[in-house]
């Protein structure tokens, strides 16, 4: 299945380059056109992951390597293994539910209205970047692939971003940009030291030709590149502001998948190319994960923007899955992978989720938010709720495993690594994961509980047709004595779904006191829960969420073999 991987990038690229060829013919179809293309992809992903051979997770498959520049010795190579499989299906999936989530309802009426054909380009041009990133096995392709990101996220978070999208697309391009020409000089240092690009070849090297002295030096440079895309504390600085102002899709893709960048280059490139470099700056690599893990919750609590706290939230994410590639085991590196795609779910979710409470309140404030969420939008307050405690790390969902088995890798890290030092790392990482849990609850306590202020409801949204029974309010055909009682000392009647009014609804004509599905159609046109589309988003997030967490071996066995291979060159 070699033509599997250039399927996977010709797809996107040549549904991008067809946009620039004939423009206006395809404009009647552009909410449909991008689903149509990401949902081939999609399906390209979902048959690489079915024909893959997953008791030989730690063999390249599906290979093309092809000349590319024979004067320098550069070939197209691409394959896949156990390590980059998850992700490849990963960034096929959000891809195609950001699509889904442009095409209905509210949000696609922005997306018409906001230079269609160019979004659908951007991130097309996103995606072809983003799984050439996973599927390159050249040094110079990867490069080339992780550089070509950038463009797209550039104009997607400065065209169609918040008040403040010039500053941060600037900050942003600015940051990886230097972050990427530091790596250039580290792979280039390979390079030179041992005559190819081959990633395949150089893996199976364990390092031999370069002294221990440049594998320090190219560990340093290439890391720091991939520290910045992480991205890793202090190198994070960029990522809030563009979190915040980057609109829905570009949040979704730029944490689940973009960020999954930095720290797969470290499992591909960095550490089994350069063992002995890994072994000496691991401590230290180590030392500035449990640091980013404790400044990330931190910063957390003090955020009063939805989007900026999820943001922050993902340097402390991040931190646990530098740490558990610090430990240099498999169990440490096994959980940092985990983590990956675990992040990659949910901190997608909870960016879906943050847009969807932006389009009805107008602001990611939280205390402007006025709580209760519960009470006014219950569905949305339940799903936000849901992703809250995945990402916090509750057993039995995707983000625990992941965070327990990076900090059991730092209680025996590997040997030759000072082990009371990564005890210590265990433990500021276990702080770490409980104030995760506080920054959590204190955003619930905000946003979803308590009862909701007048001034602070959500807007009337867009109509559309519910289908059937899909929305029907759970005490419908319920006499009225069971339905939520009204809390004694209340100044007016209220309704637990429905949004508080400053005045008694006005009587039908004739006079007469409205009907009980009278009641109900109103609260109904006020307060606009989970629409279809994004029911439609979502839903397969909750469930891979659900799923990897009470079955972590699924995606484990995939990874394990890969692992070993690649500590084979580390040890």
């Amino acid at each position: 299945m070699g033509w599997l991987p250039v399927a996977l990038l010709a797809v996107p690229l040549l549904g991008a380059l067809v946009l620039l060829l004939v423009p206006h013919t395809l404009r009647p179809l552009l909410h449909t056109y991008g689903l149509a293309l990401s949902s081939v992809t999609l399906a390209l992903a979902v048959l690489l992951a079915a024909t893959f051979d997953h008791g030989q997770g730690a063999r390249i498959q599906s290979e093309v390597d092809l000349p590319w520049i024979p004067g320098l010795d550069l070939r197209f190579h691409l394959g896949v293994d156990g390590i980059s499989l998850p992700l490849i299906v990963l960034t096929a999936l959000l891809t195609f539910l950001c699509f889904v989530y442009l095409c209905w309802g509210g949000a696609r009426k922005a997306f018409v209205g906001a230079r269609p054909r160019a979004l659908v380009f951007t991130l097309l041009v996103l995606e072809v970047g983003m799984i050439g990133t996973f599927l390159a096995l050249d040094l110079l392709l990867f490069f080339v692939f992780f550089e070509i990101v950038l463009v797209p996220m550039y104009f997607l978070i400065g065209i169609w971003g918040g008040e403040g999208r010039r500053a941060a697309s600037i900050k942003f391009i600015l940051y990886t940009l230097l972050g990427s020409v530091v790596m250039l000089l580290g792979l280039l240092l390979v390079w030179t030291r041992t005559g190819t690009l081959d990633i395949e070849a150089l893996s199976a090297a364990h390092g031999a030709g370069m002294p221990r002295s440049v594998q320090v030096l190219a560990f340093v440079a290439i890391g720091i590149g991939l520290a910045v895309k992480t991205p890793m504390w202090p190198l994070h600085t960029w990522l809030p502001d563009a979190h915040t102002e980057a609109p829905t899709t570009g949040s979704v893709l730029l944490a689940g998948v973009l960020l999954k960048m930095g720290t797969y280059g470290f499992a591909r490139i960095a550490i089994p190319i350069l063992p002995e470099g890994a072994m000496v700056v691991a401590p230290w690599l180590g030392a500035f994960a449990v640091v980013g893990i404790v400044y990330g919750a931190l910063a957390c609590l003090a955020q009063r923007d939805l989007k900026r706290m999820i943001a922050y939230s993902s340097v402390g994410h991040m931190g646990f899955v530098l740490l558990g590639f610090a430990t240099l085991t498999p169990v440490g590196i096994n959980g940092a992978l985990f983590a990956n795609v675990a992040h990659g779910l949910i901190t997608g979710l909870l960016f879906f989720l943050a847009g969807a409470i932006k389009d009805r309140y107008h602001t990611a404030d939280m205390p402007s938010l006025g709580g209760g969420m519960l009470a006014t939008l219950p569905r949305l307050g339940s799903v936000l709720t849901f992703a809250a405690i995945a990402s916090l790390g509750l057993p039995g969902l995707a983000g625990f495993w992941g965070e327990m088995l990076a900090l059991f890798g730092a209680f025996q890290p590997a040997n030759g690594l000072p082990r009371a030092l990564f005890l210590t790392y265990m433990v500021i990482g276990g702080l770490g994961a409980v104030l995760t849990a506080a920054y959590f609850v204190v955003m619930l306590s905000r946003v979803t509980h308590g009862r909701p202020h007048a001034d602070a409801l959500p807007e009337e949204g867009p109509e559309e047709e519910p289908e059937e029974g899909l929305w029907e309010e759970p005490w419908e055909g319920v006499t009225p004595d069971e339905r939520p009682v009204v809390p004694l000392g209340a100044p007016e009647k209220r309704s637990a779904t429905a949004t508080l009014e400053s005045s008694p609804a006005p009587l039908p004509s004739g006079g007469r006191p409205p009907t009980d599905a009278e009641s109900l159609a109103g609260a109904r046109r006020v307060v606009d829960d989970i629409r279809s589309y994004e029911l439609l988003a979502w839903t397969p997030l909750v469930v891979l969420i659900l799923l990897f967490g009470l079955w972590p071996g699924l995606l484990l066995s995939l990874t394990t073999p890969a692992v070993q291979a690649l500590l084979g060159a580390a040890s």
